[in-house]
């Protein structure tokens, strides 16, 4: 859950956000910290949620029997490729080294043009912080594009966080990765 009561309030709120838009939920498939907490919040407002778990993470990560659907999948490549099957966009909260791969693969399948599916940090107290002065390093030394920079959406706020991505999707959004 974190350090901060913080990370799993503006979670919840943003499962009720997304339910009360309609939006439907693709995620991990724990129950468990924040995963749990958001997985519980879409359920509570009427949502689906389809959850993508690794055989071998069902037991450790103590998968969500409450999903609408749960897909259970040999591998961590597997899992990725089809949450992004699945969704229309993703969303990162604060995480740890899963929360950080599964972001930088959906940024970097974008870039190589394996799906047109926008991609956003939700600031939640300031986590991401250090990371988006480190994006606009990479930006700044020449790594990173500012047109690819620019890609990936950062917000502090729930509602402008959801508006960006619907914004940004080719097709109506109907479901967000978590």
């Amino acid at each position: 859950m974190g350090q901060s009561p913080e990370f799993a309030a503006t979670t919840k709120a943003l499962g009720k956000a997304m339910t009360e838009r309609g939006i439907d939920l693709v995620y991990g498939g724990g129950k468990l910290g924040l995963m749990g907490v958001i997985a519980d919040a879409v359920i509570e407002g009427g949502g689906e949620v389809h959850g993508v778990i690794p055989e071998m993470l069902k037991d450790l990560e103590v998968a969500h029997t409450g999903a609408t659907e749960l897909h259970i999948v040999q591998t961590m490549h597997e899992r990725k490729a089809k949450m992004t099957d699945l969704t229309d966009a993703f969303v990162a909260l604060p995480g740890g080294v899963g929360t950080m791969d599964e972001l930088f693969e959906a940024w970097s399948w974008n870039a190589l043009g394996y799906h047109n599916k926008p991609f956003a940090i939700l600031n939640i107290a300031g986590y991401w912080d250090s990371l988006v002065d480190f994006l606009d390093t990479m930006t700044e030394q020449g790594f990173v594009s500012q047109e690819r920079r620019k890609h990936l959406i950062v917000s502090d706020d729930i509602d402008d966080c959801l508006d960006r991505l619907a914004a940004a999707c080719t097709s109506e959004a109907g479901s967000f990765t978590w």
